[in-house]
């Protein structure tokens, strides 16, 4: 059996026995394995859901769709509200503002503030 050499000079070929070149194409093999192995990235089996999707099994995607679409239908209601309204839903529950703080800055009575926001929140209702 010849085994054929390349090198950067030239090539050589070598005259070896079957059982020689056996074991010497067999190790060329697995240097050419070696040096191609996958390197993407490896996953722990841990990821794996039980539908063997790459999904970390605490994650809920319908969940988390659904309070996308919650979200969405929130601020399209919150659009149909008038200017006044947004504003002050926005302060009180986006803003984390109290009555007492809006009502200072508004020059008017805390109760207003509140009755206002009661009476915006029936309304968001009405369009939910």
């Amino acid at each position: 059996m010849k085994i054929k050499y390349e090198f950067v000079t030239g090539a050589v070929e070598v005259e070896v026995t079957d059982d020689w070149g056996t074991i010497l194409v067999d190790l060329d093999r697995q240097e050419y394995n070696i040096n191609h192995k996958e390197t993407r990235r490896h996953c722990s089996l841990d990821a794996y859901n039980l539908d063997d999707t790459l999904f970390p099994s605490d994650v809920d995607v319908l969940r988390d769709i659904l309070r996308a679409e919650d979200a969405e239908r929130l601020y399209s209601a919150i659009a149909k509200l008038e200017p006044r309204q947004q504003k002050l839903i926005r302060q009180v529950f986006f803003e984390g503002c109290g009555y007492t703080d809006i009502a200072r800055t508004e020059g008017l009575d805390e109760s207003t503030v509140r009755h206002a926001t009661t009476r915006a929140l029936k309304k968001l209702k009405k369009f939910l």
